[in-house]
């Protein structure tokens, strides 16, 4: 598509679905993310091209944009220049009344194909309406009024369990030897891990999130639910992303309270009491588990979030390298980056080692009791 030079009074304008994110780290730069939510395209624009980009709201004319750019940089930018943004633009389909660009084929690409031992399978024809009528119903629990005594109880019932450990592995070795039971409770986490779902998509709709898919997926023997916000990077705030994040596990432990009052006050035979702690342990290990900050985890979601970067793994590493070998390009970071991917590599360290003395810890109370 061949883009005439724009007159200086033409008001670009985006598209109303067009998405952008706030300010990340990437690497040793700052980057903003972009997303197309009509094609499912998204892609990366530096500090620069976001500032002119965010201002491509169709009351500033790109005469207006570039005064407000020279006043920013020092610099303005030749015809040459605004024909490539615009250029860029229109064929993504960014820009109000460009062609709207087909669905991504990558996306379809990466889609893995459906067959006996590995697919997905769509539950609901819409998902964004199934999650509104949820929110509708259950949208008052997440006011403080609800969700404060909810997580105090949760609190609470986790106390109690971390000062019987002992107790709960004890009881979780006994059920593996009833499979009725076994399956019983492998039953209830199930239910759990689809409730971990759904809380994501309520909560994100609940800060103006769109839910796309809700569905199963199954990797043989393992069958999963699975819900996609596709506007999850686009929330709000960041402290809306983390909430979403946080959902999923947060509603794995409300899931264990009723259980847990049953565990703790009801009489009950010894088979069933045991039964019913192995599925407390079970239960609040799979909530910790989500909240490992390691990718793709919701915790590593949330830390990522926290620290304000996308793909903080791969960046982390890629500085730590740099520093550990003091190579002068390790410099070239922002303070912030620093900071971050460092506190990112010790924290990794740390909850990994404390994985590792959680479970050696389990191990040896079993064998010495």
């Amino acid at each position: 598509m061949s883009t005439p030079p724009a007159p200086s009074r033409y008001r670009p304008e985006l598209r109303p679905r067009v998405l952008i994110s706030d300010v990340l780290l990437h690497g040793a730069t700052t980057v903003h993310l972009i997303k197309n939510t009509d094609s499912g395209q998204s892609f990366k624009v530096g500090g620069k091209e976001h500032f002119l980009i965010a201002r491509m709201d169709g009351t500033r004319s790109l005469e207006d944009i570039g005064e407000e750019y020279a006043q920013e940089y020092g610099r303005r930018l030749a015809d040459a220049n605004w024909q490539q943004i615009l250029k860029l633009l229109g064929t993504r389909g960014l820009l109000a009344g460009s062609p709207r660009p087909a669905p991504d084929p990558a996306a379809d690409a990466a889609e893995p194909p459906r067959g006996l031992l590995r697919g997905t399978f769509r539950l609901v024809a819409d998902a964004d309406a199934t999650t509104g009528r949820l929110h509708r119903a259950l949208g008052f629990l997440l006011s403080p009024w609800w969700m404060v005594p909810l997580l105090a109880l949760v609190v609470a019932m986790e106390s109690v369990l971390a000062l019987r450990i002992g107790e709960l592995l004890t009881a979780t070795w006994e059920l593996f030897g009833n499979p009725v039971l076994l399956m019983a409770a492998a039953t209830l986490l199930w239910v759990s891990t689809a409730l971990h779902e759904l809380a994501h998509g309520v909560v994100a709709r609940h800060y103006g999130g769109h839910v796309a898919e809700i569905g199963l997926r199954w990797r043989l023997p393992v069958v999963i639910m699975y819900c996609t916000v596709d506007n999850y990077l686009y929330l709000r705030t960041r402290w809306h992303r983390i909430a979403t994040a946080v959902a999923g596990a947060a509603m794995n432990l409300l899931f264990l309270l009723p259980f847990f009052a049953l565990w703790l006050l009801a009489p009950l035979d010894d088979a069933t009491h045991d039964a019913l702690a192995g599925l407390l342990l079970l239960g609040s290990v799979q909530a910790v588990a989500m909240l490992v900050p390691f990718p793709p985890l919701d915790g590593y979601k949330i830390v990522s979030q926290a620290l304000g970067s996308t793909e903080l793994a791969a960046s982390s590493g890629a500085y730590l390298r740099l520093a550990l070998r003091r190579d002068p390009a390790a410099a070239g970071y922002p303070r912030r980056a620093r900071r971050a991917y460092t506190a990112y590599g010790l924290g990794s360290l740390l909850v990994l080692g404390l994985l590792v003395a959680a479970l050696a810890a389990a191990v040896h109370h079993l064998l010495t009791t």
